[in-house]
């Protein structure tokens, strides 16, 4: 029998590693086949948690788990569900070195005085990939806060007075619906496009403040035809799901670019709703910007999902399904293109 201990400051501690009703606990023992318990440590207010298994390895990974949610405690953050599959993914393919670049700094604060953090190692290096570059295609799944901390880094830098204005851009491309048979003016029609991104600006900046700045144009929100044939000075530029450009488009949007201004493009290739057979401008720039200078193209991973934990089985479950189609695709494509030539060897034998 192989053991590990770790000790806590105080039974609050302890009982924040264990989460509600012992869950974490649960899911580690269930995970790594141990038994975990705590002890009351009789000359301090702390406890020692004790991992016991028969495997030596796994006796190891809990206890590197257990001392991360320790350290995520000692910021005064709660372990989520989330948080606790994430450590234990990245524990087992031997990437605990990685964590060891969290720490209790937040890069932003909203309004509400509540602090943005990083929550997995892609968010970290995607908010240092912003910070260090120009142009920056931040690409990946849905959940893994690819406009969210966009936002609060264009916010971030208006407010430290390195850009002037922020504008942000989406193309409105028609996801199954129609949008002439929306209600209102032009604007009325576009607006539920751009809803994602006034989401995110109220909460950075409250929405008095954000109103006044849009009215003062300090923000600009705008579908993506609108940024055809002007130059963008001293701007911090977004443009959001760009998986739904051309390559037309990308390429327009890109070259808005002037002096002082910094652009973050954002998207996920597997969700594009562009016409079947064309190609996603969003795609092809990362194929012809990787490795430029001045240009970052960071991929997030279904590790990286900060949604509910369900939202990372429903993205490997559709990327599974689309591997299986395509892979019948392939096959059925091949066997149409001997068909002819089958038929043809039979008429000649005839």
């Amino acid at each position: 029998m192989f053991q590990k201990k770790i000790t806590t400051s105080s039974s609050d501690v302890t009982s924040r590693i264990f989460g509600s009703y012992d869950k974490n606990i649960s899911r580690l023992e269930s995970e790594f086949s141990v038994r975990i318990y705590n002890i009351q440590n009789e000359a301090s207010d702390g406890d020692t948690i004790v991992t016991e298994g028969e495997s030596a390895e796994n006796v190891t990974m809990t206890a590197d788990v257990l001392s991360y949610l320790k350290r995520i405690v000692s910021f005064g953050e709660e372990p989520t569900d989330q948080s606790v599959d994430y450590v234990i993914g990245l524990v087992k393919e031997g990437r605990l070195a990685e964590l060891a670049e969290f720490d209790d700094s937040s890069f932003f604060v909203t309004a509400k005085g509540k602090p943005i953090k990083s929550k997995t190692v892609g968010q970290k290096k995607y908010i240092d990939a912003i910070q260090k570059n120009t142009v920056i295609l931040g690409v990946g799944p849905a959940g893994t806060g690819k406009t969210y901390l966009a936002v609060a880094s264009a916010v971030k830098a208006l407010r430290a007075h390195e850009v002037s204005r922020i504008i942000l851009t989406r193309p409105a491309v028609e996801a199954g619906e129609r949008l002439g048979f929306l209600p209102g003016d032009l604007q009325s029609k576009i607006d539920p496009y751009l809803r994602p991104l006034y989401d995110a600006l109220y909460e950075m900046l409250g929405p008095e403040s954000c109103a006044r700045m849009l009215e003062k144009m300090t923000i600009e929100i705008a579908p993506l035809a609108y940024m055809r044939g002007r130059t963008l000075d001293d701007a911090f530029i977004i443009l959001d799901e760009a998986q739904n450009t051309t390559p037309e488009q990308m390429k327009m949007f890109l070259t808005r670019l002037g002096n002082g201004s910094k652009a973050v493009v954002t998207g996920d290739p597997t969700q594009t709703d562009l016409p079947y057979g064309q190609k996603s401008g969003l795609a092809v720039a990362m194929h012809i910007l990787k490795g430029i200078e001045g240009i970052a193209v960071h991929e997030f991973t279904d590790r990286d999902v900060v949604r509910h934990r369900l939202v990372q089985k429903i993205i490997l479950a559709y990327d599974k399904y689309d591997r299986e189609r395509k892979v019948k695709e392939a096959e059925r494509h091949e066997k149409e293109r001997y068909r002819p030539a089958n038929r043809e060897r039979r008429y000649e034998k005839d």
